[in-house]
């Protein structure tokens, strides 16, 4: 079923939006954390990353944490909310390796038709070399794509924010232990 997703269309018309400026009638999160100084930091940032260590979070399940971080690489999020659980299935719309006074590492996937919702989400490490701060980075917009969701909307965004919340924890956690 996993395989099948990587040649479906993205759910959404805003494709690549979370690099070039947000479409109107979305909802928007976005947050950050500090992880720490220096070139150490930031490398083990990017292998946390790699490694999808940001899923590691409560009642959400990637399948697969050794899915590759490239552009077109379907994964499915198994989410478990209020004794029930939903396999939603996104694509790697574009990865980030950037260099210069701002070392950037990343990637942003989009949602499948197969996904309860309509969006995007980022995940980006940046190392500010002028600072020499390393910070995790989550941006996304979404609405809603299936009619549970419609119906039960205030929910589903308080899913969103919880997920972001443990996710730069995740991050965090991941690095320092790193």
């Amino acid at each position: 079923m996993l395989a099948s997703q990587s040649a479906k269309d993205f759910s959404y018309p805003a494709v690549g939006a979370t690099r070039d400026g947000l479409p109107a009638g979305y909802s928007v999160l976005h947050d950050c954390i500090e992880l720490g100084a220096g070139s150490a930091t930031f490398t083990r940032a990017m292998q946390a990353l790699q490694e999808w260590k940001m899923f590691d979070v409560p009642d959400v399940r990637l399948c697969w944490t050794n899915a590759s971080i490239r552009a077109g690489q379907a994964v499915a999020i198994v989410i478990g909310h209020f004794g029930f659980w939903s396999l939603n299935f996104c694509k790697i719309v574009y990865v980030i390796n950037e260099d210069g006074p701002l070392r950037r590492f990343g990637f942003a996937y989009g949602t499948l038709r197969e996904h309860a919702e309509q969006g995007e989400e980022r995940f980006m490490l940046e190392w500010d070399h002028a600072s020499d701060r390393v910070s995790y980075d989550i941006l996304s917009f979404s609405r809603s794509g299936k009619w549970p969701v419609k119906a039960a909307y205030p929910l589903a965004r308080w899913l969103q924010r919880r997920f972001l919340r443990h996710s730069l924890t995740a991050m965090a956690n991941a690095v320092r232990a790193g």
